[in-house]
């Protein structure tokens, strides 16, 4: 079966045929090699050898332009992946200060205000707060400082919430005021990835 061809193809045939005769032309046999060292006065037995060394400086020089490649790939993917970290880290930074407290309280389980507790009934404290400009659909890392009269840190909540599913979210850390407790004036402070975002104050009798 005859094949039929395009111009353009007979070009491109053409042109590719005189480009293998020139490189056929530039090449040189074995013997061509001989006759030139000896020309030179160099000794043509050590032309075996001397192949041998230009091929495998050759693939040398191939295995080096590939791990220059591999390390330069290596490098821009490390470079990247900082780049991105540090980006989506700077995002999160800034999202995390806007966000403050819109409102807080001090409550017993049944929602009610207090500011005035006495130790003797034990009650469970709940720190409600209403935060503002949160980030939705991430999840926060809060927690709460209970300090006693005398500055001390009695108790610590460390807690993350669910998934945030408004910008305006409700919060909450607790305690149980125990009979011993030192009476006077307290204070519950809570914090967002250790920055203070809001506090609240209250007597124990």
């Amino acid at each position: 079966m005859n094949q039929r061809l395009s111009q353009e193809q007979l070009n491109q045939i053409i042109a590719e045929v005189q480009g293998l005769q020139l490189r056929q032309e530039a090449e040189l046999d074995q013997q061509q090699v001989r006759d030139i060292l000896q020309d030179l006065n160099l000794p043509p037995e050590l032309l075996d050898e001397a192949l041998i060394q230009v091929r495998r400086k050759q693939a040398l020089q191939v295995q080096e332009r590939r791990n220059k490649l591999i390390g330069f790939g290596v490098v821009t993917i490390v470079i990247v992946g900082i780049g991105l970290t540090i980006f989506f880290s700077q995002q999160k930074t800034s999202l995390l200060a806007n966000i403050t407290a819109q409102q807080d309280r001090i409550t017993l389980a049944d929602n009610a205000n207090l500011n005035t507790i006495s130790r003797q009934s034990q009650p469970e404290l709940f720190y409600r707060v209403t935060l503002k400009d949160a980030p939705i659909g991430k999840k926060l890392s809060l927690s709460c400082n209970w300090v006693d009269s005398s500055g001390q840190v009695v108790k610590q909540n460390n807690y993350q919430t669910r998934e945030v599913k408004t910008s305006i979210w409700e919060t909450q850390c607790r305690y149980t005021i125990n009979p011993n407790a030192s009476l006077g004036n307290w204070k519950v402070e809570m914090f967002l990835d250790g920055r203070k975002i809001s506090d609240e104050s209250f007597v124990v009798k």
